[in-house]
């Protein structure tokens, strides 16, 4: 179970918490570079003028200052100069994209686990400091609307290898959602989606009023908007049912055939995970394509924990383009739930599996040599600090969680001992090498009691 952080919005994990973590980084970064993704780090400041570059954002950004600031130095987002913690990464890999362009080969693949920051206010599933892990395909001057429907199939083969409840990509496509309010005469597309954004917080009646009172709608275009909004398949069926609206237009036709592609794909590749679902609108305005949100089955009112899409304009220098696709898994929502819920738990707190005691004080430069020894051979190994009773230095790696304890004897004799079963053996520090499952801390699900080594 989650500890409640003793300050508010900033989560830390107990060890055997952190082991669960590690697994769920380790098994994503895993995925990544088996599809090719090279990892990067970015800066965590960025200055606020770029992060606002594409206007005002829905996240409360953290600013950085001095505590001892010079008289009359600007602060705040007044100046475009002043720096502050980033709120995701895909703001900060633009604009590395663009100072790096001349370094990277294109469509350049790339993974990145980082902290993030928002002032929002905290509540489960939401933290003003977590961890997210972002996958992105950038290109120069075009990127081939196939790498839409490959971060999809990536991201669904990355989910279903952590110890998490099913989920559901929930996928739709801004061209055919703009083309379509185009189409039925609402031109303040962006309006429009910023209202149907909130259908799931407000329900579909305080949607349509929005619609009409905000953006002028009529009561027909309203409905018309909601309707679309309703569709909901886990195959290429959608494509008839917005046929069936009746509403003709090229951005829609475009957006359409689009979305098909990415739905067909997953049918195939990643059955049962993936639906189209044309109520996704996405918040930023810089997604142009592609948008995805997904929930776990089951935990919906845990929010998206996996989101993003396809952005043509987020990343230029003078007339050049970099168009991207991608998508950031919210990996400290995941991993509070995962805690939360019991879904899955670490074999033991501590990585070492073996405690070498000590008989007597003169003997710990021995003890080091066989810990090295064992080390040597990959096997995470201590020595005890002082030659107590052995009953005491045994109580102290059960405390610990360690499963197994070394003992020399006097005449150079060795045997260790497993404290679970009590079994003990003659050893060998050169050639003993504990059980597979228990060489490395082994994280499991509710489910399956036996998963990979973190």
């Amino acid at each position: 179970m989650a500890r409640t952080a003793s300050l508010s919005g900033f989560p830390e994990w107990l060890p055997e918490e952190r082991l669960v973590e590690l697994h769920v980084l380790d098994t994503l970064r895993r995925v990544f570079e088996l599809h090719g993704f090279s990892s990067i780090e970015t800066r965590a400041v960025e200055t606020v003028g770029q992060l606002l570059r594409k206007g005002e954002i829905d996240k409360e950004v953290y600013g950085l200052s001095r505590l001892q600031e010079d008289e009359g130095e600007a602060k705040g987002k007044a100046d475009p100069h002043a720096l502050a913690l980033h709120f995701d990464l895909t703001v900060p890999f633009a604009r590395y994209v663009v100072e790096n362009a001349g370094y990277l080969a294109f469509p350049f693949r790339r993974y990145q686990i980082q902290k993030v920051w928002r002032g929002e206010r905290p509540q489960e599933g939401r933290a003003r400091e977590f961890t997210q892990a972002d996958i992105d395909v950038v290109g120069d001057g075009e990127l081939p609307f196939r790498y839409d429907v490959e971060i999809a199939l990536v991201i669904a083969e990355a989910l279903s290898a952590l110890p998490i409840p099913d989920f559901r990509l929930r996928i739709n496509n801004r061209k055919l959602a703009e083309g379509f309010y185009r189409g039925i005469g609402l031109d303040d597309t962006a309006g429009v989606l910023r209202s149907i954004d909130k259908l799931e917080k407000i329900g579909p009646a305080k949607v349509a009023e929005l619609l009409k009172s905000e953006l002028g709608a009529t009561d027909d275009q309203a409905q018309k908007a909601l309707q679309l909004a309703g569709i909901r398949t886990e195959d290429t069926s959608f494509v008839a049912q917005v046929r069936a609206l009746g509403v003709s237009n090229d951005l829609l036709d475009e957006g359409l055939s689009e979305l098909e592609q990415v739905i067909d794909a997953a049918v195939q590749r990643a059955p049962g995970k993936v639906v189209a679902d044309l109520s996704i609108a996405r918040g930023l305005d810089y997604y142009t394509g592609t948008v995805v949100e997904t929930v776990l089955v089951g935990h919906e009112q845990l929010g998206s924990i996996c989101s993003g899409g396809r952005y043509d304009a987020l990343a230029s220098k003078g007339n050049r383009k970099f168009p991207g696709v991608g998508l950031s898994i919210g990996v400290t929502r995941l991993v509070s739930r995962i805690l939360s819920q019991d879904l899955a738990k670490a074999s033991r707190s501590v990585p070492t599996a073996v405690l070498v005691a000590l008989t007597h004080d003169d003997s710990w430069d021995a003890a080091q040599d066989v810990a090295a020894q064992l080390r040597s051979r990959g096997i995470p190994t201590e020595v005890a600090a002082k030659a107590e009773k052995f009953g005491k230095q045994i109580k102290f790696a059960d405390r610990r969680g360690i499963p197994f304890v070394w003992f020399t004897d006097d005449d150079g004799t060795h045997q260790v001992k497993d404290i679970r079963t009590g079994e003990q053996v003659v050893a060998a520090p050169e050639t003993w090498t504990p059980p597979a499952e228990d060489l490395a801390v082994q994280v499991s699900t509710a489910a399956e009691p036996a998963a990979a080594a973190v």
